[in-house]
């Protein structure tokens, strides 16, 4: 996901769309999954070197990667659309606004439930053994950049500084997240679910496992047919309910959940064996992914 906060921030994405052949090039990614230079070029019937300008445009707004694939006839760049979703914030944030921000490492979960597959790993190593999940309370957890799970939950403390006397009018949450395969597999659909304070806040269904192509902050030492990127998912709770990339899941709203800075707040990510599809988690963070963040977490405040 792409998340423009105002009209100027959006600027060189919306002159990057606004050709008719950047847009074809996009809608022939997104139904194709990846397509090399070549190829690209003979379908839109223009030559390379025009086709490189248009994918330079689409590359430095962040729609499009290009990787490098190395076949019996050399190099060949292969091109595909980096982002599931742009969110676009038409009103800008208020000047002044009252915000508190706070990123969580992945490995800082204060409690768990955990079935294989499932694993933890920095960004150097792989902690203990897979498929163990003893090892998410091993003490090496809180160096994790990424872990991974069949079934079960992962459930985080997340730090309320929020001022003396205040409100919390919206919780956003954005992590890079995916399914969990063996291996990998782009077509393998987990519903996950989302609570806070043990209120069901929704579930996304995550399309699957990514391993196509290298993540863009996957270490060099990863193995090559294990996951390597997720897609970028904001979780938004407010006055109005509750909204994944702004799609709304539920009528939940800050208000039900009475959030000031007094409220201790506990956020689970579930794979529940009784769901329709139960294909797993996997959390990205900083080393790892096509984002190369931990866990973020934003509130908007007021008065009480």
């Amino acid at each position: 996901m792409i998340h423009i906060q105002s009209l100027d921030e959006g600027l060189a994405l919306f002159k990057a769309l606004g050709s008719d052949i950047r847009v074809e090039i996009v809608k022939i990614l997104v139904a194709e999954g990846s397509s090399n230079m070549n190829d690209l070029a003979t379908r839109l019937n223009i030559t390379n070197g025009a086709l490189t300008s248009h994918i330079k445009k689409l590359e430095e707004c962040g729609i499009v990667q290009v990787t490098s694939e190395t076949t019996g006839h050399g190099n060949q760049k292969i091109c595909s659309v980096q982002p599931d979703n742009i969110l676009i914030d038409i009103r800008a944030p208020k000047k002044n606004e009252a915000i508190y921000e706070t990123d969580i490492k992945v490995g800082h979960f204060s409690d768990c439930h955990i079935e294989p597959t499932c694993g933890l790993a920095s960004s150097e190593k792989v902690i203990g053994e897979v498929d163990d999940p003893r090892y998410f309370a091993h003490g090496e957890r809180f160096d994790a950049d990424i872990l991974w799970f069949t079934r079960g939950f992962v459930e985080y403390d997340i730090p309320n500084f929020v001022p003396f006397n205040q409100k919390i009018d919206e919780l956003s949450i954005a992590a890079e997240m995916c399914s969990e395969a063996p291996g990998y597999n782009n077509n393998y659909p987990s519903d996950i679910y989302f609570y806070l304070n043990d209120t069901l806040l929704g579930t996304w269904t995550s399309p699957g496992d990514f391993g196509d192509v290298k993540g863009l902050f996957t270490p060099d030492w990863w193995f090559p047919l294990w996951n390597q990127y997720g897609l970028l998912k904001m979780l938004v709770i407010n006055h109005e309910g509750v909204f994944i990339d702004g799609q709304k899941l539920s009528d939940v709203t800050v208000d039900k959940l009475k959030l000031t800075h007094k409220t201790p707040l506990k956020l689970r990510l579930e794979v529940p064996e009784n769901a329709k599809h139960v294909g797993g988690l996997t959390i990205f963070g900083k080393g790892f992914g096509n984002y190369n963040r931990d866990i973020n977490v934003k509130m908007k405040y007021s008065n009480i």
